[in-house]
């Protein structure tokens, strides 16, 4: 009997300690590793591939195959500027994170590994880091949804002394198409940059809630208590009881009955990205006198989701859009802003909106970057936004 309590002692403690070790273990391959020169060396252990790849926008021309010593593959980027970058590896053929590297971002299905560099306070690699500086908080909520019928979840951030007491003015931050309410805290940085502009005096304290745009979901997928979890049975746009923008009351309820909150458009903004950016486009006028601020970044700017008309088309098929757009602008909000890179696929549609507005004499204000339809210039846009608001 004691040899059998012996024997299973030695057996769990062997499990502990192979237990311990998975859970201490080691990559001895460093990987990223930043280089004096401004390049950052990126690296792979797998001494039995025969060909490994990196892709991401750190990587010249997006793609590029790996060198390989000792089993050790690696690649060097060029000189990079500040921001944040991603990448990940395949192996084989077989797609995989960095080992070495803790940190990354979902984006939609895919997960790539991450850094960022900076090169001096205040740039956007600065703005995209934690620094020692006071922090707000951010919560997951669950809230009703009458019109969609069905609980959702949004998540929210709170500036610095929120606990305090003090009413703050809330900005509504919309994520692009397959994305969800973890997107701008994530890939977006969004309370990194909050957090940085505020301590830099550059913003004003304020709520940042950042709800799920797809209105067949109650969710990120990740999350997802509906029995629609991984299919797309369901549009994107249209969920149990109808669209994402006409369940926005519901989303502006839960955050007046729960939240310390200044009310009036003077302390309310609405902006977002790709189909975020059209949701504000259609939110915006379907409530006119509601925001003061409103921000379209990168925006898929149409009336119908399908159509080969112009904007300036639509508008004269749909006489109550035109008249929702009029109210809104009589209304005199502080400020209209679309912001798109040269390069974007929506850039057409934002041409056709500029010249729509250009037409009605409606007055907003326009940014155009380089580059397309990528986090790296919605990161950048709403760090312009949030210092222009409240």
């Amino acid at each position: 009997m004691k040899k059998l309590q012996l024997l299973a002692a030695t057996l769990l403690m062997a499990s502990a300690v192979e237990a311990q070790q998975a859970i201490f273990e080691r990559h001895d391959t460093r990987s990223p590793e930043f280089n004096g020169d401004g390049t950052v060396t990126l690296r792979i252990k797998a001494p039995e591939a025969k060909k490994v790849g990196i892709i991401g926008d750190c990587i010249e021309n997006g793609r590029a195959e790996m060198t390989q010593q000792d089993g050790i593959w690696t690649y060097t980027t060029k000189v990079l500027p500040a921001e944040l970058y991603s990448y990940r590896f395949y192996v084989d053929g077989v797609e995989t994170q960095d080992a070495g590297n803790i940190e990354r971002s979902r984006d939609v299905r895919s997960f790539m590994s991450t850094f960022i560099i900076s090169k001096e306070e205040g740039d956007c690699g600065w703005l995209y880091q934690n620094h020692n500086v006071e922090h707000g908080d951010v919560s997951h909520v669950w809230y009703d949804s009458p019109t969609l019928g069905m609980k959702r979840r949004m998540s929210i951030y709170t500036p610095p002394g929120y606990d305090k007491g003090k009413a703050y003015p809330v900005l509504y931050l919309l994520h692009g198409a397959g994305g969800d309410e973890e997107a701008w805290l994530t890939l977006g940085r969004t309370a990194q940059i909050m957090d940085n502009l505020i301590a830099l005096g550059k913003a004003k304290p304020m709520i940042v809630v950042t709800p799920n745009g797809n209105a067949s979901d109650d969710a990120a997928k990740t999350l997802s208590n509906s029995p629609l979890k991984g299919e797309k049975t369901l549009p994107l746009r249209e969920g149990r009881g109808g669209s994402f923008e006409e369940s926005f009351p519901d989303i502006m309820k839960y955050v007046k009955e729960h939240y310390k909150i200044k009310k009036g458009p003077d302390n309310t903004a609405v902006c977002g990205l790709s189909m975020g950016g059209g949701h504000t486009f259609r939110i915006s006028m379907q409530n006119a006198g509601t925001f003061g601020y409103m921000g379209l970044f990168s925006a898929a700017v149409r009336l119908e989701w399908n159509t080969k008309k112009s904007l300036e088309q639509q508008f004269n098929d749909n006489q109550e859009a035109a008249a929702q757009m009029k109210a809104l602008f009589a209304a005199k909000p502080h400020l209209y802003w679309i912001a798109i890179g040269k390069d974007d696929f929506l850039f057409q549609q934002n041409v056709e909106l500029r010249q729509y507005l250009d037409k009605m004499q409606y007055p907003y204000e326009y940014h155009e970057s380089e580059g397309g339809h990528i986090w790296r210039n919605w990161r950048i846009y709403l760090s312009m936004f949030a210092q222009r608001l409240f």
